[in-house]
């Protein structure tokens, strides 16, 4: 009995430990891609279409197909739907592959997850999402990866900088968004930006407020130096900055009646010193800078469920490239961060070297 007890628990610990993917694609099946994902007829004429293909240098010419932004100033809508389901308790793991190998200079290249009744024919830019996240690039100033989350209808962006990669070769982004409400962005597998959800996004009012019924005191001295009285101006400070040309005289020609009174011009004045100040001493009445007392803001509430997404169902691309070529690949969508990281890493090693090696022998 108790080695079928002591079986049992293997068994139940190996499950439960078996990670749950949501979605995957990696593009392999040929042009079955085409079944799952759906192009948006939102911009008419201005849609560009994705294709399939390895690009211009990788690993494997299959292995390392993906969808490939096609045509040069145009939108990209697509999305591929999935069984819905909750984050609740549990980590949310988006990752992608992204390779920019036309070398962009402006366009979008993050990826979006849906509720699941987003309408695919007409996603758009305006259509709700719960998550954007990934890499943009629009001249040399911005270059930076993208964290949006979602939060009772508004689009909260991170409120710290994460630099993207901007070179020609494939990089895997990872978002991990945990039940504690923490973060965690992995560029290639390393860590780039993580912590509080509360902290680095507006979810939620701050938690302190200035005392409206609070305001500095009338004899509160903040001035560090003042004048000091017992200094006073030297002689010659009180030359003007500018004087009438001695040596100019008056032209034979002007008539006075007619050019007005004649005024001979202005030149610098070489005995001018300047405007003369007061040598600066510390202030002894000087109180330090005041702070304004704060209080708890009766409009904060705590939210455990920041993290929290009942109803995903789909993800996608939301895109305008100015110059089209970059491929998206390896899309993952689970809740285990660690299958995740192995995922990624298997593609990374075989890929990234051979990409350089073959872009350096057509070169």
């Amino acid at each position: 009995m108790g080695a079928y007890l002591l079986l049992l628990a293997l068994v139940a610990g190996a499950l439960a430990a078996e990670p749950t993917v949501f979605f995957k694609d990696q593009f392999d099946d040929g042009s079955s891609w085409e079944d799952r994902w759906v192009a948006s007829t939102a911009k008419g004429s201005e849609a560009g279409k994705l294709k399939l293909t390895a690009g211009k240098f990788y690993g494997d010419a299959d292995k390392d197909q993906g969808l490939q932004t096609s045509t040069d100033a145009r939108f990209y809508h697509y999305t591929a739907k999935f069984d819905e389901f909750s984050n609740e308790g549990k980590s949310l793991v988006l990752q992608f592959s992204v390779k920019h190998e036309q070398s962009i200079d402006c366009g979008g290249g993050y990826i979006k997850l849906f509720p699941s009744g987003v309408d695919q024919k007409k996603m758009n830019g305006d259509s709700e999402y719960y998550v954007m996240f990934g890499p943009d690039i629009c001249g040399p100033a911005t270059k930076k990866v993208h964290v949006i989350f979602n939060y009772k209808g508004k689009n909260l962006l991170i409120k710290k900088e994460i630099r993207c990669k901007d070179d020609e070769f494939t990089h895997l982004y990872t978002l991990i968004l945990n039940p504690d409400n923490t973060y965690e962005v992995l560029i290639d597998n390393e860590r780039a930006e993580g912590g509080s959800l509360e902290e680095d996004w507006d979810f939620l009012p701050a938690k302190k407020i200035n005392d409206p019924a609070a305001k500095k005191p009338e004899d509160w001295d903040d001035r560090k130096k003042i004048d000091d009285p017992e200094d006073s101006k030297p002689e010659g400070y009180d030359k003007p900055e500018h004087i009438p040309d001695p040596d100019a005289e008056k032209p034979e020609d002007w008539d006075d009646e007619v050019d007005g009174e004649w005024e001979p011009p202005m030149i610098d004045n070489p005995d001018f010193k300047g405007e003369w100040k007061p040598r600066q001493i510390d202030n002894p009445a000087y109180k330090g800078e005041w702070v304004h007392p704060q209080i708890d803001n009766p409009d904060y509430s705590a939210d455990d469920n920041l993290y929290l997404y009942k109803d995903i169902g789909a993800v996608g691309f939301d895109l305008w490239q100015v110059k089209a070529g970059t491929i998206f690949d390896n899309i993952l969508v689970t809740d285990d961060a660690k299958h995740a990281k192995e995922f990624g890493k298997g593609h990374l090693d075989e890929t990234v070297a051979a990409e350089k090696k073959m872009k350096d022998a057509v070169s």
